[in-house]
């Protein structure tokens, strides 16, 4: 399955948190870039694993980081918290899955440097096939020509989409 370019990283951890979001993100509804969240993110994105090559981009990804261990290519994705791991390690499943359908092999690690936690992440079959199972339903969502309706979950209070969902 050739993964559209519809859907990024991005989404993929958004689908895993709220579909609302997702759908916001798809259609090109910026979140607010002052909220404190958001700068934090960028702060800790910037300051964190300084020796690593940062913020790759290719085609529809952004790789926070890239490094060589042990001849292998490992991909990482930073996280101010391990709080949405779940989303964090579908995301970064994606990134491997894209550099897969493009003959490049890597494994994935999530960096929690606040907490000083890593996790390392493999693309196996099964992953590979619960990632193509979220990208038809991201595609579902994001075809829809009005966003999910609202529903209240414990990240609201930190999103950025606070004004879209509230008002």
């Amino acid at each position: 399955m050739v993964v559209s370019k519809l859907i990024t990283g991005t989404l993929i951890q958004s689908f895993n948190i709220c579909h609302r979001q997702t759908w916001l993100m798809a259609h090109q509804i910026i979140p607010d870039q002052e909220h404190q969240y958001i700068e934090l993110g960028r702060l800790l994105d910037e300051e964190s694993y300084g020796r690593d090559k940062k913020k790759i981009n290719y085609e529809n990804v952004v790789l926070d980081l890239i490094r060589s261990e042990d001849g292998d290519i490992v991909i990482g994705e930073v996280k101010k918290s391990s709080r949405a791991k779940d989303s964090a390690r579908m995301q970064l499943a994606f990134y491997l899955y894209k550099l897969k359908q493009n003959g490049v092999m890597a494994r994935g690690l999530l960096l929690f440097p606040k907490e000083r936690k890593r996790e390392m992440i493999e693309l196996t079959p099964e992953l590979e096939e619960e990632l193509e199972e979220v990208f038809n339903k991201i595609y579902m969502i994001i075809m829809k020509e009005t966003p999910p309706a609202f529903k209240k979950i414990g990240y609201c209070k930190h999103c950025g989409y606070k004004e879209f969902c509230w008002s």
